[in-house]
């Protein structure tokens, strides 16, 4: 089987898991906004499980490409839902649940899919391609709740820190406005945007240059086998806990 193959064939496997580990993850963080008084998301037609509503070219497209030829573990993000942190009726404290809403999405759907592989494996089925799938569910899912829990700066778990912190420290703190800032865009000169095709123009209109910095720092991070090294321990401790909590099927199975 040659490389080419190889690559279509785990592109197909992890298409479906990471479409919607990116996206409920997004919808989950609407939905508990709007729980707490934020109706933005609702408003906007994000509170949707089709997984187009919530592409974005850089981190559903892009990012996971690149991560499958450097990890062989391709997950990004989906265009972040809209939130008005000042319209939860308790923005502070309100703020930590927003947050958690994703990564615990990606929790339960790690769960969901270790289930449907405990099912698949008591109904005989020995379709290679399902398990596949089911295995990249799972791993998609985990380190997409680890890497979005980590406190910097625009991830979840910089939301939940911040819900913490006393607001004397809060201000000494880097931000990240909340639609990413500066495109790329506005780096680049008129005479050169208007020689770009259409389509290449809608991107760099999209991408956030936050986005491109984070991008860099974490293809830096992973070439010096830093941060590949903590994704893969942590990942390990997040199956072992689906694992766990699905385990009574396997019991009930057996």
């Amino acid at each position: 089987m040659n490389s080419t193959h190889q690559t279509m064939q785990a592109l197909f496997v992890f298409a479906i898991p990471v479409l919607f580990a990116i996206s409920l993850h997004e919808v989950a963080h609407g939905y508990v906004a709007r729980y707490f008084g934020d109706p933005t998301a609702a408003n906007e037609g994000r509170l949707s499980i089709n997984p187009l509503r919530h592409i974005d070219p850089f981190g559903t497209v892009a990012l996971p490409l690149v991560l499958y030829w450097l990890i062989q573990l391709p997950f990004g993000y989906a265009r972040p839902v809209p939130v008005e942190y000042d319209r939860l009726r308790n923005p502070k404290k309100h703020m930590a649940f927003v947050a958690l809403a994703g990564p615990a999405a990606n929790f339960a759907m790690g769960v969901a899919w270790t289930i449907i592989g405990i099912l698949l494996a008591a109904a005989g089925v020995g379709e290679r391609f399902l398990f596949d799938m089911v295995r990249a569910g799972v791993s998609v899912n985990a380190v997409m709740m680890v890497f979005n829990l980590l406190p910097i700066p625009p991830l979840d778990g910089s939301h939940v820190l911040a819900s913490v912190l006393p607001e004397r420290v809060l201000r000494l703190l880097p931000t990240v406005p909340p639609d990413g800032g500066r495109t790329l865009a506005s780096l680049l000169p008129g005479a050169m945007l208007a020689a770009l095709p259409k389509r290449l123009l809608r991107l760099v209109n999209d991408v956030a240059v936050i986005d491109v910095l984070i991008f860099a720092a974490f293809i830096l991070l992973m070439r010096l086998h830093v941060l590949d090294s903590f994704l893969f321990k942590a990942m390990t401790v997040a199956i072992a806990a689906f694992s766990r909590v699905a385990s009574p099927f396997s019991f009930f199975l057996s």
